[in-house]
């Protein structure tokens, strides 16, 4: 009888930590939630909509302002754990601002892809995202940092393409 029960527990745990998909979101200052904080970045807002549809998915944010894909790239291993399964890639322009050159960023994006690639990790590059947020009129004063409305837009966004 005791094992039998212990069996249960055990197939209920594995059902129940499988349904949890890991995502977590990778990214410098915008992802990190600059000037409206991490409980209104994107992240948290993804977090909340996939769940408000049913889809119980922990969203880790791993956005650090200021920065770079060279940053990024090194913590990548400890930021993105066994089971997950989606990184969302916002590399910004920290790499420009900080006179990093542009092959140099690129080879440390294609570099993270590969990596995650490797894992059997799915990537979903934010940027885009992020970019017609800003155009659109959602950045605060400085003209770089999303409003917590262009967060929201870009949660929405990413929800959209999170099945």
């Amino acid at each position: 009888m005791l094992k039998t029960l212990i069996l249960i527990c055990l197939v209920t745990f594995a059902a129940t930590t499988s349904s949890h998909a890991q995502i977590v979101a990778l990214g410098a200052s915008n992802t990190a939630g600059y000037g409206v904080g991490a409980s209104a970045a994107f992240p948290a807002v993804l977090q909340d909509l996939l769940r408000a549809k049913g889809r119980p998915m922990s969203v880790s944010n791993a956005g650090i302002s200021g920065d770079t894909t060279g940053g990024m790239l090194s913590r990548l291993s400890s930021i993105a754990p066994d089971g997950t399964k989606i990184v969302i890639l916002q590399s910004g322009g920290n790499d420009r601002r900080k006179g990093v050159s542009e092959a140099e960023a690129a080879a440390n994006r294609s570099e993270i892809r590969k990596r995650l690639h490797a894992r059997g990790i799915r990537i979903i590059e934010a940027d885009s995202y992020v970019w017609s947020a800003l155009r659109s009129g959602l950045r605060q004063p400085d003209g770089i940092h999303l409003t917590a409305e262009g967060h929201r837009k870009v949660a929405q966004q990413l929800a959209a393409s999170i099945r």
